[in-house]
């Protein structure tokens, strides 16, 4: 009866744990606002958006900031990440804790995302105190797919930045030039400009690589920028400059854009120019663009499909059109004496010699 007891004793111990386990476990999908469904890129994106409205800095009034944002951090580096994802769907938070554990503090998470210094909240100036000293502004291009500007994308880089380390020995630092006073004599004062510096600790700087994600936002434009805060050029007196990225397309092989338009060419042969053809154009996400024409095509003409262009940045759901030019390809080869009375015979056209100034329209 005794060793029965303990049995019920441990099992009990066990089960309690294991239903405190799933009480405690936070609903990591819940808190990102995703399906259980959802892809990586979905995750990142619904984490991107949400550490801008939860941020402790934009939500001081909240006692609950910190934590909100920590579970936010939390909720994305096991999301994001495959095996922890696997692991988490399977039996919850404890079991990625147990096989290696993840961190709580959201900050490492956002700084991949924006920087080291976070963004601007607009909390109204510098209440007259003395402007900080910046260091410049890195800029890079960044080259990117018709693909990604069309569905979207985050991609990781890898930047060396320089970051500052504490090192022996002191430096001038916070240099200024100020007015002083100086005696010549008696009763005789001197106003004049000196620089004043003080003693600061002194420092080296230590290049640490750093991997940022980056969001190819839908519908974004060549020149748009992507800016990660004090991830640019340091400064020993003040704070680093930033890391500006630069959208610049690359040639697709089908498509041109212009603004929210895409322009392609067709090209149809001679016979479905004259009998009308049906084809599909496959698009930048792979679904299928339906062309129909049932009748004569002449070089250089144009259809326009509405809706099937690039996304609006400003607003998603709006789409530009698709411009298709389509050009006919004549045979080389020459025709027979007879397929050429035949052509005449069927298309029983006169002569058209018409000589006109094209290029004004006439």
């Amino acid at each position: 009866m005794k060793i029965l007891a303990n049995t019920s004793f441990i099992f009990l111990f066990i089960l309690s744990h294991f239903v405190l386990d799933v009480v405690c476990s936070r609903d990591f999908y819940k808190i990102l606002g995703v399906s259980r469904s959802a892809s990586t890129n979905q995750v990142k994106k619904a984490y991107r958006k949400l550490a801008k409205e939860l941020h402790p800095d934009k939500n001081t009034d909240d006692p609950n900031a910190q934590e909100k944002f920590q579970d936010l951090g939390a909720a994305y580096e096991v999301l994001a990440d495959p095996d922890k994802r696997a692991l988490y769907d399977k039996c919850g938070e404890e079991c990625v804790k147990r096989e290696g554990g993840h961190s709580d503090s959201g900050f490492d998470v956002f700084n991949s995302f924006f920087g080291d210094f976070g963004f601007s909240f607009g909390n109204g100036g510098n209440g007259g105190e003395r402007e900080v000293a910046k260091g410049a502004d890195i800029v890079m291009e960044l080259s990117v797919t018709l693909e990604e500007l069309y569905s979207g994308n985050f991609v990781e880089i890898t930047h060396n930045k320089p970051v500052a380390k504490p090192a022996k020995g002191t430096r001038k630092c916070n240099c200024r030039q100020e007015m002083v006073t100086r005696q010549l004599g008696p009763g005789r004062f001197q106003m004049m400009q000196q620089q004043v510096c003080d003693e600061c600790p002194n420092v080296k700087f230590v290049s640490e690589e750093r991997v940022l994600e980056v969001e190819i936002e839908s519908g974004m434009r060549d020149g748009q920028e992507q800016r990660f805060v004090g991830e640019g050029e340091p400064h020993i007196d003040g704070e680093p400059g930033d890391l500006r990225l630069v959208i610049s397309t690359t040639p697709h092989p089908r498509f041109e854009r212009r603004g929210d338009d895409l322009y392609t060419n067709v090209t149809v042969s001679l016979t479905d120019a004259l009998i009308g053809f049906e084809m599909d154009i496959p698009h930048l996400d792979g679904h299928k663009v339906r062309i129909v024409r049932d009748k004569i095509t002449f070089p250089g003409a144009r259809i326009r499909k509405k809706g099937e262009g690039m996304p609006n940045y400003e607003n998603n759901n709006l789409f530009g059109n698709l411009i298709v030019t389509l050009d006919v390809e004549f045979p080389k080869d020459g025709l027979s004496q007879e397929n050429k009375e035949r052509i005449k015979e069927i298309l029983n056209q006169e002569p058209v010699n018409k000589v006109y100034n094209g290029l004004r329209g006439y």
